[in-house]
Formats: C-alpha cells, structure tokens, sequence
C-alpha cells in the first residue's frame, strides 16, 4: 500500500483529533444521568485515558508490522488525547470528589496505594504533554527528546495497575486485560522479541 500523501496524512490527523475528542459528549451526557455523577465521570474518563494510551503504544508495532511509517505523525496527538483524559480523570477527582480539599488528596496519595500509583502515572504524563512539540525536540535534541518519551512504559504499567487495584476485592477481568495489552505491546520493544515478531525492522 503506497504511503499517503501529506495532505491526506493531515486529514488523518484532523479525524482523529475529533474522534477522540468525541467520547467526552457521552461521558458528560451519562453522568447527569448517572445515579453518582462523580463516580460515573471518574470511572469513564480514566478508562479512557487506559485506551487512549493503548492505542499510543500500538503506534510502533503497527508501523513495523505494516510499514506505515506516516503513523508516526499521529503518536503526539494521540499521546496529547491521553494526557487529556488523565487530566480530566485527576480533575474530576480533585474538584468534585475530594471539593478542593487538598490536604485529603494528600492523604490519599500517602495511604490510598491505587491513588500513588494513579497520581505517579499523571505526574510522568505532564512532562511529556509539555514536550510534545517540535520545539521541545530541537530544544532536547531528539535522542534525549526519545528517551524522556519512552516514560510512556512506566507509566502504561503505572496506570494499569492503578485499575487493578482500584477494582480489588471485584471482578479483575478487564484490569487484567489492561495489563496483559500493555505487557505484550511493551515486549514487543524488546530487541530480541521485536527481532523474532518483526523480522528485525526498525
């Protein structure tokens, strides 16, 4: 398949931004219907941050897999989408569940062990929300720029277990998924795996 041209990769880029910006209508909608508002909101804009970040890291295995190298065009956006979830998700936390009270979101961050972990992963996400422009990487220099940006591993794993421990003590099926996509799809960074899955392409 003949790569696209830039124009049409830039109405690729132009779908996607609204695709992905679409579920927050039925997020919203939902929760005035919602018997917990705040649960409802808080629950649908974290997974959706967990997809989001799926898709980000499916990015590079898909590329190599298809040579489709033109996909590397919509990482940042799709990588922006889920910071932007995220920060949803920790928004609706701060400012409707715990009302601004810092001090308890403090104190859940200290002793509530699936909010560390949430609150490690949301913290490792803003740095590269900020750096994902072009002027950061001529600033950083790309390998340096690379590097920093491969924090999107700690923090796939952070937030899935952010979900698996959120849901202890319930059905652990989809958490488990969550964290069984993102160990597959990081493996598959390895250089030995990725040499056997992809041939050895880069």
């Amino acid at each position: 398949m003949p790569a696209p041209s830039p124009a049409a990769v830039g109405r690729i880029k132009a779908a996607l931004f609204v695709i992905l910006l679409l579920p927050m209508l039925p997020i919203v909608v939902g929760s005035l219907r919602a018997t917990d508002p705040v649960e409802h909101l808080t629950g649908e804009t974290g997974e959706f941050a967990l997809r989001i970040l799926v898709l980000t890291l499916m990015i590079t295995p898909l590329r190599l897999a298809t040579g489709w190298n033109w996909l590397l065009r919509t990482r940042r956006m799709i990588g922006l989408y889920a910071f932007f979830y995220a920060a949803a998700h920790f928004a609706v936390y701060v400012a409707l569940d715990r009302q601004f009270n810092f001090a308890t979101v403090l104190d859940d961050v200290i002793e509530r062990k699936f909010i560390t972990v949430g609150f490690a992963a949301f913290l490792l996400l803003v740095p590269l929300a900020v750096t994902s422009n072009n002027w950061s990487v001529k600033k950083l220099g790309g390998k340096a720029w690379l590097k920093l940006h491969k924090l999107v591993y700690p923090i796939a794993l952070f937030a899935a277990v952010h979900f698996l421990w959120l849901k202890r003590g319930n059905d652990l099926t989809e958490p488990l998924v969550y964290l069984g996509i993102f160990l597959i799809l990081l493996a598959m960074r390895v250089p030995k795996v990725r040499a056997v899955v992809f041939r050895g392409k880069k």
